[in-house]
């Protein structure tokens, strides 16, 4: 004789699927972020290794050891950013793989699934504010070198 499935059962299983939707989409939008902030890092260390070819066939002057130290903090700032985002990831991670386990085991899991996501939160807003203070120090650099070639110009 088949044995049914408990409906009960479908339907936690299903709420829960309904629950697990919201973070997994921020981990898809914490892989876009992921996506930007190593397409930058890679973009940085193009320029370092530009940096090294120019720094072999010149001699080293004061504006490449500037280059130099902004291209290496731009790429601490980057770092940060990854680290932070993958930190984000995880967190949201952890909130999904708990949820399931919870049903699965029944047991209580507010106070864990709360602190998880704020701690996925807090992680995203400081890699965001990391990514703010690199764009500013790009946008600033940028600046500063045009109006130095405007001075001279005119």
């Amino acid at each position: 004789m088949t044995q049914l499935v408990d409906p009960t059962v479908v339907h936690t299983v299903s709420e829960l699927i309904q629950l697990s939707v919201a973070p997994v989409f921020l981990v898809a939008g914490v892989a876009g972020l992921l996506n930007i902030f190593t397409g930058r890092l890679a973009r940085i260390m193009d320029q370092v290794y530009k940096l090294d070819e120019f720094e072999k066939s010149e001699d080293i002057t004061s504006y490449s050891i500037s280059r130099r130290k902004f291209l290496t903090m731009r790429m601490s700032n980057i770092n940060l950013a990854i680290f932070f985002s993958t930190a984000t990831g995880l967190f949201v991670a952890l909130v999904i793989v708990i949820m399931f386990l919870s049903t699965l085991l029944d047991f209580e899991t507010s106070v864990i699934i709360s602190v998880l996501f704020i701690l996925a939160m807090s992680s995203l807003i400081v890699a965001l504010l990391v990514f703010l203070k690199e764009i500013h120090y790009t946008t600033s650099f940028i600046k500063t070198k045009r109006d130095k070639n405007n001075n001279r110009i005119g």
